[in-house]
């Protein structure tokens, strides 16, 4: 084995992709080995490697580890994305935790019928400009730095800018209300190793496909 982790998940954002930028952000090169079909799940399942039966999972330091929250806390303590004390680990779980509701809906979008996506969409949409992104803007405000917290890059920060990026991409003017949103997603932007990462031909991945969809689904289901 090469020393890098090793991520298993289908070819898709999903689950894993928090995991693939948290990854980036911190410089680490990583392997994937994609899911293409049930039958390469159930073979996870059948020698033991998920836990719980189920994925994303990263081999990582010795360990296969599944539960994607703790996927990332691990990575984000490994490399330095996790505040320097008890104080600033509270405030950015805190942060991350309270994006997650929107990044499952986000998430969820495109496997929506094609009858319920503009309702879905301006669900959205709504739950994104009164409830999460007013919160965000207002802690950088307050905190009056370039970063959710402290004055150093956390998973807080990569998390927020997932996010936001993927907000846009369903509808570009998302952040229109928000200049200090806009201001940390084009500081953000330009750290060099997100930058590689938002760069066309890197493991981030893009927005899935309508032919995609039912393959995705009868991996999961």
């Amino acid at each position: 084995m090469s020393g890098k982790p090793v991520l298993h998940y289908a070819n898709t954002r999903g689950r894993m992709e928090s995991v693939r930028w948290l990854l980036a952000a911190a410089g680490v090169e990583f392997e994937e080995r994609f899911l293409e079909t049930k039958e390469d799940l159930q073979k996870l399942r059948a020698d033991g490697s998920l836990l719980f039966q189920q994925v994303p999972m990263v081999e990582i330091d010795g360990m296969k580890l599944v539960q994607t929250r703790a996927i990332l806390n691990y990575i984000a303590g490994k490399y330095n994305l996790y505040g320097k004390d008890l104080k600033e680990r509270a405030l950015i779980d805190m942060y991350v935790e309270g994006m997650a509701d929107l990044y499952d809906i986000i998430m969820n979008h495109d496997f929506k019928p094609a009858n319920e996506k503009e309702k879905d969409l301006a669900n959205i949409m709504d739950k994104a400009t009164n409830r999460y992104l007013p919160v965000f803007e207002k802690v950088l405000k307050d905190h009056g730095h370039d970063f959710l917290v402290g004055n150093k890059l956390s998973k807080a920060d990569v998390s927020l800018l997932e996010n936001i990026l993927w907000l846009e991409e369903l509808k570009p003017d998302a952040l229109a209300k928000f200049p200090l949103l806009q201001s940390f997603k084009a500081r953000m932007s330009n750290m060099p190793n997100i930058k590689k990462f938002l760069q066309p031909g890197s493991a981030k991945k893009p927005l899935i496909q309508e032919k995609d969809i039912p393959n995705v689904m009868a991996i999961f289901h």
